[in-house]
């Protein structure tokens, strides 16, 4: 009866040593992966900030244009009364 084949350790530490080096490879590349989705996560914030403020000054801006376009308007109708009555 032969005894245990001294051999099968070693090739079990040989896989697994291989195994270990695929995990930690693989592993890098999602941190990898991860790493680019956080920083174009944090680009988008940034953009987004931007779009707000930039939002935020054109509605603080609207207001004269509707209180110009009322007043135009209103010295039109005036104007367009005034000229046919003749005064």
């Amino acid at each position: 009866m032969p005894g245990p084949d001294p051999r099968v350790p070693v090739t079990v530490a040989v896989e697994l040593e291989r195994l270990h080096g695929t995990l930690e490879a693989r592993f890098a590349r999602v941190d990898g992966a991860l790493a680019l989705l956080v920083q174009r996560s944090d680009q988008t914030d940034k953009q987004l900030a931007d779009m707000e403020s930039r939002l935020y000054s054109l509605e603080r801006t609207r207001w004269p244009v509707a209180a110009l376009a009322a007043l135009t308007a209103g010295v039109g109708v005036i104007l367009g009364v005034w000229d046919p009555a003749g005064l």
